[in-house]
């Protein structure tokens, strides 16, 4: 049997053994068990709508981080949910770009939103998925091309983790109301099981390098057709050197059989099932496993393929 018809099966065969209320839609329904197009209705405007906010913050050079020298001014998108409480706390996935991209590429600002954000305000609306807040930074570094040259942004999504958990989260969770108590490495810590970071292509391998260095800060990852290594027990270690187990995270990951980064995304999603020690394990409930992988027959490497994933990998964070 094929990888492709393998996964296949295991996700059917997941669908099936999944139990669902039977007298309401409820969110158990509404995991995302199989890839879901996103409804017609969902691509316009809801009744009830979130923000988005800019948010500047400063932070520093990307390839001369360590030493502080040059500080830089940077922006970041935030979603809040329709009727945002500041007295409330939230759940909170960071949200990142691919190449030929910037922070405004994925859920838009706000004259100019993209049918993602519609489609997130609709399931909020509805119900199926619980209010949180999303964030959308860049790696862009100097230059608001920088993701524009391959190599260039390979070095650049490697270093982000400093940015990500020195400036960006203190700057987004010192001013909105998430789990965490403060925005202290520990505080942050504390609060990791409430965030999550996902990402489509050059995002995706942003979100394998948060995974890499910030395992203490995010329990939740969505990496999207964009993949970091082909080495199993590289990976494996990366959680076993952190101190985590198996049960200390959970990796939604998506790619589509047209999408030229496919074979090399299920290339390294199956090493990881493969490698020694067993620490990732297919399965689409948490207190069995710690790794899903859905694909899409025929999607490409495209905006079309990158909200669909995002929808359906929102849809389950949280809410099943």
């Amino acid at each position: 049997m094929s990888i492709k018809k393998a996964l296949l099966t295991l996700t059917i065969l997941s669908t099936c053994l999944a139990g669902c209320s039977s007298n309401q839609t409820s969110k158990q329904e509404n995991t995302a068990l199989e890839i879901q197009s996103i409804p017609e209705n969902y691509k316009s405007p809801a009744t009830h709508s979130g923000e988005l906010v800019q948010l500047d913050y400063t932070t520093y050079e990307s390839l001369s981080y360590e030493s502080h020298d040059k500080t830089l001014q940077k922006s970041a998108y935030v979603y809040l949910p329709y009727q945002y409480d500041p007295h409330q706390s939230y759940n909170i996935f960071y949200l990142m770009h691919g190449g030929w991209s910037n922070e405004t590429t994925v859920l838009g600002t706000s004259s100019q939103p993209t049918e993602l954000k519609y489609a997130i305000d609709h399931a909020i609306e509805d119900g199926l998925m619980d209010p949180l807040i999303i964030v959308c930074p860049t790696y862009n570094n100097e230059n608001p091309d920088d993701s524009d040259n391959y190599s260039l942004a390979l070095t650049l999504t490697d270093n982000y983790h400093n940015e990500l958990v020195n400036d960006l989260i203190p700057a987004v969770e010192g001013k909105y109301s998430t789990y965490a108590k403060d925005t202290t490495p520990e505080g942050l810590r504390q609060s990791r099981d409430h965030r999550g970071f996902g990402g489509f292509s050059m995002g995706s391998v942003a979100t394998w390098h948060t995974f890499e260095y910030c395992l203490d800060y995010f329990r939740y990852f969505m990496p999207m057709s964009g993949s970091l290594t082909s080495d199993g027990d590289y990976m494996t270690s990366i959680v076993e050197n952190a101190g985590y187990s198996w049960n200390d995270f959970f990796i939604f990951a998506f790619s589509g059989t047209d999408d030229f980064a496919y074979q090399s995304f299920t290339s390294q999603i199956e090493a990881m099932k493969n490698a020694d020690d067993n620490i990732f394990r297919f399965a689409n409930d948490e207190t069995k496993g710690n790794l899903n992988y859905l694909i899409k027959e025929g999607a490409s490497h495209d905006a079309k393929a990158s909200h669909e994933y995002t929808y359906n990998g929102l849809l389950w964070f949280w809410n099943h």
